[in-house]
This record gives structure tokens, C-alpha cells and sequence, in this order.
């Protein structure tokens, strides 16, 4: 496939979004599920999505994929996906030193024409009243974030709100080393009130050597300015079992994890 922007929905024009949503991806085939959960939202108005690929697959089903979700597209929405034609990553060769999407989030955010931005990875998805609990919550705040439920990689069956790691500011497991944490799919950022921080989403925190904490830079540069938790769980995560907080997650969800991947004793 050439490099290019290529746009899907409603025809983009130059009138600003209500929100806007970015989507760095592998064009894995769960992206179905991720865009089909930004077009079940209930936020009125118009939601701009932006796909960012930092690696191309060889064949264009990845293309054909987002093509087949677009129809479900509400009228006035658009949708358009990124390909530079290669990697702004060090993973992959570039120079962002980012290793989880390189510089995408980055420049998908400041590319928006929105004044806020929503994140959501393209494994996890969101229930209907994400956006519009967030677009409530972030009114007269930088920014704003929701609860996450975890979920089982293989039933894909939520398993339990997260207590303890995206909790917001001075709460939680990491509340002590790292004044708490919010995770990306949970986030809204206000980009006319907190436009600085989106160049966090391309360096990793310092002394990181797996390159993979650029979304612990984001919070900790959100954590301190004003921002509002909607009171929602309302993005689900699917937990991968390499993460090395599976073990302590898997601790304290208990039985849970074990009913939710069909076990029933």
C-alpha cells in the first residue's frame, strides 16, 4: 500500500469536531471491535477518529478491515488513517524514542481537529457512554479519565473493574512512586488548555530502558493541572498475560480471572 491519508465516513471538512479520537494500531483484526465501540457512542455531536499505523502489514486487509467497520459510521463523523510509508519508532528503526507507536499519538493529537482528544488502543474498546461521561467530566479541566474494567484475553469477558493501577492522581498501587496512574484508553486531554503535554506521548520516562512509558510521562505531566474522573468504568482493557503486572493482577482478581475464562467449578 502507497503512503498517504486515506478518509473513510463523512467527508472532512473545515468546520471542528466535537471530539476527536486517535487510534495508534497494528491494524490487527480487534480493531474491528475498538472502531465498532467508537461508533456505538451516545456523545451527541461530531466525533473525528484518527488511525495512526507505524507498521504497514504486507497485504492491505488491515484496509479492508477498517473499510467494512466504516459502514456502521454515524452520518457527520469521519474517519482517517495515517501511513507515513515508514516507522516514526526506534522499534522499528526511527528516531522516536517511544516504542509503542513512536510518535503517532503525537501528531494524531495535534492533527484533530478537535479541542479534545480521546485515546483508545486498537484491543480494548469502550462502552456507549464513554465519550460523553469524559466530555462531562473535563468541562473547566485540562483534562479528564474514567475507570477501565480488566479483561480475559481469551473469552474476552470482563473480569472486574480495576482497583488498583488506573486510579487516577495519589491513588493506587503506584500512588507512592509514581503519584498514582491513568491509563491512555481512559484519558481525554484538553489540547487548547494543555497543548504541551502531547510532546510527552513520544519520549518514555527517564531511565526507562524498554522505551514503553510514554503514557506514565503524559500522567505525570496531567497529574498536578486540573482534571475530573467521569465516575465511569467505562473502557475495557484486555489484560496480556506477558505484562509483568500479571501476576499481582491475577492475585487480586482471585477466582474472578478464573470464572471469566470459563471456569465454573
Amino acid at each position: 500500500m502507497q503512503p498517504g491519508l486515506f478518509s473513510f465516513g463523512s467527508p472532512v471538512g473545515q468546520a471542528p469536531y466535537d471530539v476527536g479520537v486517535v487510534m495508534p494500531s497494528l491494524l490487527r483484526p480487534s480493531l474491528f471491535q475498538a472502531l465498532s465501540s467508537v461508533f456505538r457512542q451516545d456523545v451527541a455531536g461530531r466525533v473525528q477518529v484518527l488511525i495512526g499505523v507505524d507498521q504497514f502489514p504486507d497485504d492491505n486487509s488491515g484496509l479492508r478491515m477498517i473499510e467494512a467497520a466504516c459502514r456502521h459510521c454515524p452520518a457527520g463523523w469521519s474517519v482517517q488513517l495515517l501511513w507515513p510509508g515508514y516507522s516514526t519508532s526506534v522499534r522499528h528503526g526511527g528516531v522516536t524514542a517511544a516504542r509503542d507507536g513512536g510518535a503517532l499519538r503525537n501528531i494524531l493529537s495535534l492533527m484533530a481537529n478537535a479541542p479534545r482528544i480521546a485515546y483508545l488502543d486498537d484491543d480494548n474498546w469502550w462502552r456507549a457512554d464513554h465519550l460523553s461521561g469524559l466530555l462531562s467530566a473535563i468541562e473547566g479541566h485540562d483534562w479528564a479519565w474514567s475507570r477501565r474494567w480488566f479483561v480475559h484475553p481469551r473469552s474476552l469477558r470482563p473480569v472486574c473493574v480495576d482497583q488498583w493501577e488506573s486510579v487516577g492522581p495519589d491513588a493506587g498501587i503506584f500512588a507512592e512512586r509514581q503519584g498514582g496512574f491513568v491509563d491512555p484508553n481512559c484519558l481525554m486531554i484538553d489540547r487548547q488548555r494543555a497543548v504541551d503535554v502531547l510532546t510527552c506521548w513520544n519520549t518514555p520516562l527517564s531511565g526507562d530502558l524498554t522505551g514503553m512509558t510514554a503514557d506514565r510521562h503524559v500522567f505525570q505531566a496531567l497529574r498536578t493541572r486540573p482534571g475530573r474522573c467521569s465516575a465511569l468504568d467505562s473502557a475495557y482493557y484486555v489484560v496480556r498475560e506477558s505484562d509483568s503486572m500479571h501476576p499481582f493482577r491475577q492475585r487480586m482478581m482471585g477466582a474472578l480471572w478464573a470464572v471469566a475464562d470459563g471456569w465454573r467449578g
